[in-house]
C-alpha cells in the first residue's frame, strides 16, 4: 500500500537573505512553523523538523533532528527526514512556506495509487520545477547518499537521475491560480509584502532567547 503518513519541515538553512533565523517568522502572533505543524498534523501521522538548533524546540515536539550529513544544503534535510520516516512516501515543505494547500496535498497523495512507483511527485512550473510543497520516498535514501558523495548539491540534477511524477502548471493552478502554495519568504522585504496582504505578521524575536 501506497501510503504518505509522514510530514518533513526543513527548518535548517542558514537564513543569510532574512537576516535572523526563519524558524521565528510569526504569523497571527503564533511562529509560522507552528502554525504549519497545526494544520499538517490533521493529514499526517508523523511530523519530523530538521533543523541544527533543535534545542529551540525543546518540550514541543519530540522529532526534531539535526542534519546527519552536515553542510549539503537541502538534500541533507530531505535525507535525514527520509532516514527517520516511518512512511514509504512523505510530504516535505520548508518552514518558510506560510500557505498550506490541503486540497493539493491530497491530490498528490491520489497520484501515487495511480502511478508505478514513482520516487517523487514535483510540481513543474515553466522551465522550473518546485522541490517543495512535494512528495518523495523512503526508497529515495540511498540514491541520495551516492550523489551527496560526489559533492553535487542541486536538487533538481538529482531529481533528473530519478523516476519522477511531475505535475504540470495548469493541473497545479486549478487548486493555487496565484501559485501561492508555494511561496517562500526568503527575506524582509517578502516578509513586509506577506504581511501588508491582510496577515497578522510580526516578528517575536525578543522571545527567541526564552525558547
Amino acid at each position: 500500500m501506497k501510503t504518505c503518513d509522514t510530514a518533513i519541515i526543513l527548518a535548517g538553512g542558514k537564513s543569510k537573505r532574512m537576516g535572523f533565523d526563519k524558524q521565528f517568522i510569526s504569523v497571527d502572533n503564533m511562529y509560522l512553523i507552528d502554525k504549519i505543524i497545526e494544520i499538517l498534523k490533521k493529514e499526517f501521522k508523523q511530523i519530523i523538523i530538521i533543523s541544527n538548533t533543535p534545542h529551540i524546540y525543546k518540550d514541543r515536539y519530540d522529532e526534531v533532528y539535526i542534519d546527519s550529513i552536515k553542510n549539503v544544503g537541502p538534500l541533507g534535510g530531505i535525507y535525514t527526514g527520509l532516514s527517520h520516516s516511518k512512511s514509504k512516501y512523505n510530504y516535505i515543505i520548508a518552514c518558510d512556506m506560510p500557505c498550506i494547500n490541503i486540497d493539493y496535498i491530497n491530490y498528490m497523495k491520489q497520484l501515487l495509487s495511480e502511478s508505478n512507483e514513482s520516487d517523487a511527485i514535483i510540481t513543474r512550473y515553466k522551465n522550473w520545477i518546485e522541490p517543495f510543497n512535494a512528495i518523495y520516498s523512503k526508497s529515495l535514501i540511498n540514491d541520495l547518499k551516492a550523489y551527496l558523495k560526489t559533492n553535487k548539491r542541486s536538487i533538481n540534477l538529482f531529481l533528473e537521475l530519478v523516476n519522477v511524477k511531475y505535475i504540470d502548471e495548469d493541473i497545479a493552478r486549478q487548486y493555487s491560480y496565484n501559485w501561492n502554495m508555494f511561496r517562500n519568504i526568503n527575506d524582509l522585504k517578502e516578509l513586509k509584502k506577506f504581511c501588508k496582504e491582510g496577515t497578522d505578521c510580526q516578528l517575536l524575536t525578543t522571545e527567541v532567547a526564552s525558547l
